[in-house]
């Protein structure tokens, strides 16, 4: 590749150099912490040299961690590998926080049957404005280095393209378990998707990462990152990946689009309850992912359960936990007090008011105008399921025609609206 398409430092080693070195206590103390809950940690010999290295020279590993602006909020999902990152910085290492706004034109095909419908120029732009400053609530803003990947992407124009594919081969891009289903199922692939571990892979280079953090879905995209490395002539950074965390259903990966995810930024009332809603089996596997709790403390957790104690409690302690660093103590115990109330019976104090007309208006048509339900056929399901409340009393007519009046209205144990029906 000419020398103008190229990152500044591909010409020299990255980070720091890893003779063999003894692992003092420190460095092994480091190592465990960086091992807690992820999914695997490749190579781990050699981070281990890292960290002895570092700590020899004084000069801090550099962590990468790139997302896509595919959606304008975070969810607790992105924060297993946003926690790994904070981790690494209370370590003293370097963390790189990676917008993709130019991946993010060509569409992460990781874990897909079809392809990604790429977003433009101004729709990355707009959900970008607010993801670092939702990370910022995990990560210390201060000692966080913010690149976009249109810095070191946009500069390679065509013939710097081409000659980066030059250095990666088809068929190692297909052997990515996703593009051999697609192509073995005859479903189109773009050649466009197949550029997206290549940019991403890149992106190791231009960083001179030393430490690459993804998901379980992302381990392709990093170890492409890995290989163009070696080529480039750097030393390779590791890989370590994060377990994707169930949304609230227990069953598929948190995600705004599915409707099981607690979002960052949603409020401390709606983040407890949610919490709270996850089963007791789900509840360690949120604590191993997402607390900053000792291994040993939520050890003690666990026996306390298995020899009696309520499991209730020990997830009113996640809860208020997780409400607590994303808002406050005072909201935590303002949302556990709120949660005691309507396991009571209570209405919580910020009911939306609505105001509808058509009375009288069928109890579907109610719920669904008032944003209790997606749909009134949502709506008859949950009167079916004896999940919807009228001041207190349970609705279980399905063709109930609601008069003019003002009430409350509940559906599950979650959702209220003050409904005025003229």
């Amino acid at each position: 590749m000419n020398a103008s398409h190229k990152p500044a430092a591909v010409h020299s080693q990255s980070g720091v150099q890893t003779a063999d070195l003894p692992l003092s206590e420190s460095v092994r103390d480091a190592l465990a912490i960086v091992k807690r809950g992820v999914e695997e940690l490749l190579i781990e010999s050699e981070f281990a040299q890292k960290l002895a290295a570092s700590e020899k020279t004084g000069k801090p590993l550099r962590i990468k961690l790139g997302l896509d602006p595919t959606a304008p909020d975070l969810h607790l999902g992105h924060t297993v590998v946003l926690n790994k990152m904070r981790q690494l910085q209370d370590l003293g290492h370097t963390v790189i926080f990676l917008i993709g706004d130019f991946t993010s034109m060509i569409g992460d095909p990781s874990g897909r049957n079809v392809t990604r419908p790429p977003l433009t120029r101004e729709q990355i732009e707009e959900n970008a404005k607010t993801y670092f400053s939702q990370a910022s609530l995990v990560l210390d803003p201060q000692r966080t280095e913010i690149r976009y990947n249109s810095e070191w992407c946009d500069p390679l124009g065509a013939r710097g393209m081409i000659e980066l594919s030059a250095r990666y081969t088809v068929a190692r891009i297909l052997e990515r378990e996703d593009f051999t289903k697609r192509f073995k199922a005859g479903t189109p692939i773009s050649v466009h998707e197949l550029l997206y571990p290549l940019m991403q892979g890149y992106d190791s280079v231009a960083l001179k990462s030393d430490l690459e953090i993804g998901g379980t879905d992302q381990k392709f995209n990093l170890l492409v990152g890995r290989e163009l490395q070696k080529d480039y002539g750097q030393a390779q950074q590791c890989i370590l990946t994060m377990p994707l965390l169930e949304g609230l259903d227990g069953v598929e990966k948190m995600s705004k689009s599915k409707g099981n995810y607690i979002g960052i930024t949603e409020p401390g009332n709606t983040m407890f309850a949610k919490v709270m809603s996850i089963s007791d089996e789900m509840m360690w596997r949120y604590y191993d992912l997402l607390s900053f709790r000792s291994l040993a403390e939520i050890a003690q957790f666990r026996s306390d359960v298995e020899g009696g104690r309520n499991p209730r409690d020990i997830k009113v302690l996640l809860a208020q936990e997780i409400v607590e660093r994303f808002h406050s103590r005072k909201a935590a115990e303002e949302a556990l007090a709120d949660f005691n109330h309507r396991a009571r019976g209570g209405i919580p104090d910020d009911v939306p008011e609505v105001l509808l007309t058509g009375s009288p208006l069928g109890i579907g048509q109610l719920l669904k105008q008032a944003n209790l339900c997606a749909s009134s056929s949502e709506a008859l399901r949950m009167v079916e399921q004896g999940g919807v409340r009228i001041d207190g009393a349970t609705v279980n007519d399905k063709g109930l025609k609601v008069d003019a009046g003002s009430f409350v209205v509940q559906v599950g144990k979650r959702k209220f609206a003050r409904v005025t029906l003229s």
